[in-house]
């Protein structure tokens, strides 16, 4: 893969008449490759993702190897832990170092208590991890925190049906993240799954999965660095193509969200229209069931002037990099802080410096979403983002979709 030092971004702020062809959803993606993968025979899965995790998830679901190395792919990890959990194989599963840094001890802890066979190989709750041969279902019901990492209720969810006796998951306290809970439980029904969910309370009975061919949806989570752009441009309309109105995919509030920040999306049969519209100057968001935007929205909020109290961020922290540290860092570059006056609420801060930039360089902390968040700037001046390729973990045609918007990008080795 040929790397970049930096990617120069020239000013553009007229983004009209185009088309954007997004990445199709990694989300989507990553569970409807579990749910084949369970299917006998599999079906035709239609519009994958070009993302590099669900290229990594697609080459290790057809792995004969021992030793499975999911790089920087949190999603891939927590759901092939599960996978190979309640399968007759042995499976060490390891990662790059952050990945060994990024707890999977919740989800480990409750295939235990199924009955799985895991030992951690260096640091307890941490991956690298070794997955032994299943030696039987040894309890039908899981409590788990709702608060805690969707992917690992997802990940628990997908093995249910198949688990000899099914599952009742029991879970408490706030639930987070809950979109993508509902994006797996639908992709399952799709799948012929049966499910009941009371309250907090989910059950599976022990059922087959149906080989059914599915198409992936484009990506919110792509999508919405687009609007970034449409709201810090002086003048845009765009086409964001292949997205749906009835999403599955909890990233689609990102079209209320940037309604407040002033962009206008108009739903058409192919996909959706973007347009530029007032915009408020204070909003109040809680990103509880979207954390994947709230590097895109802090970023437009900086830049446009606009005042902002967020709620929602604890699981930015155990991302690809500290985000909360690198929003910081990086909206100062701008005038801009991102404080914290009380537990679990932050404030936005425009600062000074909001409106024209010349030349800045900003810092990606192996992070896509940081590089893509921080891209739209582009609209307002020249700008550098440090080590583009990241973006290649969720959205490989990211910079060669600018250019087409009309930005010149110049790749510096």
């Amino acid at each position: 893969m040929k790397t970049h030092k930096s990617c120069k971004i020239s000013h553009t702020n007229h983004l009209n008449n185009l088309d954007v062809p997004l990445s199709s959803s990694k989300s989507e993606s990553n569970r409807v490759l579990i749910l084949n993968a369970f299917s006998k025979p599999q079906a035709t899965i239609g519009n994958l993702s070009d993302a590099r995790d669900t290229r990594t998830m697609q080459r290790l679901l057809s792995s004969q190897e021992e030793i499975l190395d999911v790089l920087d792919a949190g999603t891939t990890m927590r759901f092939l832990i599960a996978y190979h959990a309640i399968s007759q194989s042995k499976v060490t599963l390891t990662g790059t170092e952050r990945m060994q840094q990024r707890p999977v001890k919740i989800l480990a802890d409750a295939l235990k208590v199924l009955g799985a066979e895991i030992e951690y190989l260096r640091e307890p709750g941490y991956p690298p991890i070794l997955l032994k041969p299943f030696p039987g279902q040894k309890s039908t019901e899981l409590e788990i925190r709702g608060d805690v990492s969707s992917q690992y209720i997802s990940a628990l969810l997908m093995i249910s049906p198949v688990l000899p006796s099914g599952l009742t998951i029991h879970l408490t306290g706030k639930i987070m993240s809950r979109p993508y809970i509902e994006m797996t439980l639908s992709l399952m029904a799709h799948y012929g799954i049966k499910y009941d969910w009371q309250g907090n309370t989910i059950r599976i009975e022990p059922q087959a999965y149906k080989a059914l061919d599915y198409t992936i949806e484009s990506d919110w989570s792509g999508a919405s660095y687009w609007f970034a752009m449409v709201a810090l441009a002086e003048k845009a309309e765009i086409k964001l193509l292949n997205l749906r109105e009835k999403s599955l995919q909890g990233d689609k509030a990102i079209v209320e969200v940037m309604d407040q920040l002033g962009v206008s999306g108009q739903f058409e049969e192919d996909g959706i229209v973007l347009s530029k519209k007032e915009h408020k100057n204070n909003v109040d968001i809680d990103f509880s069931h979207c954390p994947d935007l709230a590097q895109t929205v802090a970023v437009t909020c900086a830049a446009k002037g606009i005042g902002g109290t967020f709620s929602g961020l604890e699981s930015l922290r155990i991302k690809e990099t500290d985000r909360i540290a690198a929003l910081q860092n990086e909206l100062a570059k701008i005038g801009a802080q991102l404080t914290e006056p009380a537990p679990g609420e932050w404030q936005l801060i425009p600062g000074t410096r909001s409106g024209k930039y010349e030349n800045l360089t900003f810092e990606t902390y192996e992070d896509h979403r940081m590089a893509m968040a921080l891209a739209p700037l582009a609209t307002l001046g020249n700008v550098t983002i440090e080590d583009p390729i990241v973006v290649e973990k969720s959205y490989p045609g990211f910079w060669s979709h600018m250019a087409m918007a009309g930005f010149k990008i110049e790749m510096q080795d």
